[in-house]
């Protein structure tokens, strides 16, 4: 999970900046873990003191959006409440989803739809294989959009001017012993994607996973999305991966886009969980 960002208001902001509204946000997005946490590691992600986490922790449990168990702190359900709204008035998933659905009855691979926002790709619509995987695919999930396939196919879609402000806020620490920790290496393999289309993590991100991603576009042209497959490492050799599913993940991205274009709709983030059986 990404450490959530720390947000300062700019100088001339600063008047109808709600400093103690910022904290309580950093609160919930620093409990993005899949444990609970305790007052000390809630205040070290958030950036906040140990009073401070304290206070804005037991305000967000009064009104229901956190609960403890044993002093540790996690989300509730009732989080989904603050994202409703704009999760189900935004259609790109519902567009997405029967091309997703399809790939994955053909490839026999699970299909993730994701999307950059800030620094980091997130999962919008998911449907995984039905066999069993080694890696979990989680709704909402953040990762790293440098070191992820879905993540440099989206920032190989950007100009030049705006990739190079997301990689001079890139930290390279590695996620496994195989992941790019070098500017020069990650804009090479950014060039490559760009030129071919495509991207291929293999064991970057997570071992024994590799993802295949490909741009989901606009009318004009931008890469609104990225559709990735995601697979175990041992399911054939990298050529093999290349050669049995590029083509077909870049049919349904081409299919995608097109009915996107069609149907002149709001890009949008209907979550989508589904899985595929037979």
């Amino acid at each position: 999970m990404s450490r959530p960002a720390r947000v300062v208001p700019a100088a001339d902001d600063r008047d109808n900046f709600v400093q103690s509204l910022a904290r309580g946000l950093s609160v919930i997005g620093a409990l993005d873990t899949p444990e609970p946490l305790t007052l000390s590691q809630i205040a070290q992600r958030a950036g906040l003191s140990r009073a401070a986490a304290r206070r804005f922790t037991h305000t967000l449990e009064r009104l229901g959006y956190v609960r403890e168990v044993d002093r540790r702190f996690a989300l509730t359900p009732r989080v989904l409440e603050l994202g409703s709204a704009y999760l189900s008035s935004l259609t790109l998933p519902e567009i997405a989803l029967p091309h997703i659905r399809k790939l994955v009855e053909e490839v026999r691979e699970s299909g993730v739809l994701s999307v950059l926002d800030g620094d980091s790709i997130v999962g919008v619509t998911r449907v995984p294989a039905y066999r069993v995987m080694t890696g979990r695919i989680v709704l909402g999930q953040r990762l790293p959009a440098w070191a992820s396939a879905s993540g440099r196919v989206l920032l190989a879609g950007l100009t030049p001017g705006r990739l190079a402000e997301r990689l001079d806020r890139v930290d390279f620490k590695p996620l496994t012993a195989r992941t790019i920790t070098v500017r020069a290496a990650l804009e090479a393999e950014l060039g490559r994607v760009r030129e071919g289309g495509f991207a291929l993590v293999d064991q970057e991100v997570e071992l024994g996973l590799r993802s295949l991603a490909a741009p989901v576009r606009d009318r004009d042209g931008a890469a609104v999305a990225a559709l990735a497959l995601v697979l175990n490492s041992a399911a054939g050799s990298i050529d093999e991966v290349k050669r049995t599913l590029v083509p077909p993940l870049l049919a349904s991205c081409a299919q995608i886009a097109r009915d996107l274009a069609a149907s002149g709709a709001r890009l949008g983030y209907t979550a989508t969980f589904e899985t595929v059986g037979g």
